[in-house]
């Protein structure tokens, strides 16, 4: 097939923004990338609605999670607290989600399938990932900050279950006015690894929300 030799006005691509129309089976959301320059990773914020409400946004800090939110792995949570971050800020009508590039809790994909190995050998996540060499948790969240920060998101309803992610934005200068948990996906097959999160990491689940699901 011949192509039709068409003018075409040229745009240099530093001058195109990352940042367009994302429609989703949750609303029509609006997505930014930003790039850190330490890692060579690109992050994303979806925001929907304005930001400039005197109330606090909603905001969800997701940490990526191959397995679990493209996969549908039943191991974590992941996949479900993200659609459901997604549908309760479309609910309220505005309000931000952050994806994060920190997978594995910030060891890697290949390091997480390793983690998953040992687990299926009987360690805990949160050993497996001591084994390999690895902290329990090595996520860093001030590039979430960063990011809240420059779409002039200050004062935030925090949509999390881990003090240690409220502590860091707090820390970064982020006022997170409320912390809303977000407790759904639990199954059997991801049961001890919500009852680690909580008895070794200090995720603040009560009992009664924990046996409810």
């Amino acid at each position: 097939m011949t192509v039709p030799n068409r003018p075409v006005d040229l745009i240099e691509i530093d001058d195109v923004p990352a940042d367009a129309r994302l429609p989703t089976a949750h609303g029509e959301f609006r997505i930014r990338v930003f790039h850190e320059d330490t890692t060579g990773l690109d992050h994303v914020a979806l925001t929907l609605g304005d930001m400039n409400g005197p109330d606090p946004v909603i905001v969800r800090v997701h940490s990526e999670c191959l397995t679990g939110d493209s996969f549908s792995s039943l191991r974590c949570d992941c996949g479900p607290q993200l659609d459901a971050a997604m549908e309760q800020i479309q609910g309220v009508g505005w309000g931000c989600l952050v994806y994060l590039r920190q997978e594995g809790r910030g060891i890697g994909l290949h390091a997480k399938i390793q983690a998953y190995n040992l687990q299926d050998q009987g360690a805990d996540t949160l050993d497996a990932n001591l084994i390999l060499g690895h902290p329990a948790d090595a996520r860093d969240y001030k590039i979430a900050a960063k990011i809240l920060k420059s779409l002039d998101i200050e004062r935030v309803c925090l949509l999390t279950n881990n003090p240690d992610k409220e502590e860091q934005l707090k820390k970064f200068g982020i006022e997170v006015v409320e912390r809303m948990p977000l407790v759904v996906g639990i199954n059997e097959g991801n049961r001890g690894y919500i009852e680690t999160k909580i008895e070794r990491m200090g995720h603040q689940i009560s009992d009664e929300t924990l046996n409810s699901e």
